[in-house]
């Protein structure tokens, strides 16, 4: 059985304090509770607007709400939004300066009507535009994070998981993201294959850099015994593509082979 793995190498030019910053997640008030939720909603309705201009990756380098300070590196985005449950709906209830509820002693702005406008009801916008899956980590003694991208997302062994149709609550569920099998390999403490392939992209002497930009989303192929199989370029796999989008072929083989 054939495991499909895929990366995104970025551009070496890309500044590395934005490119290896942690990020802020958003909050979502869950039984009286204000918990961490790692699904940014509101920069998913930003992006369909057409004057939604700088976007890195999901996230946006943007200055802070009031355009007076320059935003955090560790809040691309600019703010950071909390969110709400009431009678089986999901809503936008504040949109709030990056770090602003660190401070116990202040109440933060909010800023949800400069950004939704007449959107805004009851002091609240209901989130129609959002269908899938939002999951945050559960309040278990013995929770822990299971996976971290090093930037944004962060996966916990135990969450709760809401399912949403166009805003609208179908489901809240517990979800437990690892089992230990009777006789099965231990992988909780060990290293994942995304550690050590980005450990060993890290590490590699790359050469031609001044004149090969190697920076694309690559697809690993890992076959029998743990083996690397093959290495794809994902969004150039045809010969027209590369003939179409890179100077020579020569430099494609170099990327993929390296």
């Amino acid at each position: 059985m054939k495991k499909i793995l895929t990366i995104i190498l970025l551009s070496f030019s890309v500044s590395n304090s934005f490119a290896s910053s942690p990020q802020v997640p958003d909050y979502i008030i869950y039984n009286n509770d204000t918990i961490p939720t790692y699904n940014l909603l509101v920069e998913q309705y930003l992006q369909t607007r057409k004057d939604d201009n700088g976007r890195l990756f999901d996230l946006s380098f943007r200055s802070s709400i009031d355009n007076q300070l320059g935003t955090s590196f560790n809040c691309w985005r600019g703010y950071q939004a909390i969110y709400k449950i009431e009678n089986d709906s999901l809503f936008v209830s504040a949109i709030i300066d990056c770090h602003s509820l660190e401070n116990k002693n202040q109440t933060p702005i909010n800023y949800i009507k400069k950004l939704f406008g007449d959107k805004v009801l009851n002091d609240k916008v209901f989130i129609n535009w959002y269908s899938g899956n939002i999951s945050f980590p559960s309040k278990t003694k013995d929770n822990r994070i299971l996976r971290w991208n090093g930037v944004f997302e962060k996966v916990f062994l135990y969450e709760i998981v809401i399912k949403i149709d166009s805003g609208k609550i179908i489901e809240i569920s517990a979800q437990q993201n690892y089992i230990d099998l009777k006789n099965g390999i231990d992988r909780l403490e060990k290293d994942s294959i995304s550690n050590i392939i980005f450990d060993s992209i890290k590490n590699y002497k790359w050469t031609k850099l001044k004149k090969i930009d190697c920076g694309e989303k690559y697809t690993v192929v890992i076959g029998k015994n743990v083996k690397i199989s093959d290495v794809l370029m994902t969004d150039y796999q045809t010969d027209e593509l590369i003939e179409e989008y890179w100077d020579t072929k020569r430099q494609y083989n170099h990327c993929v082979k390296s």
